[in-house]
């Protein structure tokens, strides 16, 4: 276990919040009802998938940090409006950048153990748990962006070396939506 994985993890956390504020700005030129629109998706919708995010985050933040909550079902929609739901991502994204910045080696080099969403007592190394909870939202992140090709904003890049470049330069992600077809 090195400093460099801590350095690894606060990229991460970095990417997750610019990703998020990226996806969500491409989300928020659709109209709602297309938010909303049935997608051949795990979760259902665009809406629905980003609240399954925010559900799942929360519950590895609340499993990091030892905050003892009743977590929803995965495929709760916390937020159907979604400006509120931004808002509350803008907060977690928030969270888990003090989470990472508060982690330290001997965290990541320890057995953690946890109750899965089954139920279901689980025990694996802390370092692999902290960066699944990274990929999970990078993963769904991936399906929300193939819906909004879907949608017709086709002009989207989440990938994770262009965003930090274009911070480290002070640029904001560009974000051109180009309507393919008329959405009814």
């Amino acid at each position: 276990m090195s400093a460099s994985l801590l350095s690894q993890l606060e990229t991460l956390s970095l990417y997750n919040r610019l990703a998020n504020e990226t996806l969500y700005d491409a989300c928020a030129t659709l109209p709602r009802e297309e938010l909303a629109a049935p997608k051949l998706t795990f979760f259902g919708t665009i809406i629905g998938t980003l609240n399954h995010i925010l559900v799942v985050d929360r519950i590895w933040l609340d499993r990091f940090t030892g905050t003892e909550n009743e977590h929803p079902p995965l495929d709760t929609i916390l937020y159907g409006d979604f400006e509120k739901l931004r808002e509350a991502r803008l907060e977690e994204d928030s969270r888990i950048q003090e989470f990472v910045e508060s982690l330290n080696i001997a965290f990541l080099a320890s057995r953690f153990q946890f109750r899965d969403h089954t139920g279901q007592y689980r025990q694996d190394n802390a370092d692999l748990l902290v960066l699944h909870f990274f990929n999970h939202q990078t993963h769904h992140r991936g399906q929300v962006h193939a819906m909004l090709a879907q949608s017709g904003v086709s002009e989207l890049d989440l990938d994770l070396h262009r965003l930090i470049h274009q911070r480290r330069n002070g640029e904001r992600p560009v974000l051109e939506p180009e309507r393919v077809s008329e959405i009814s």
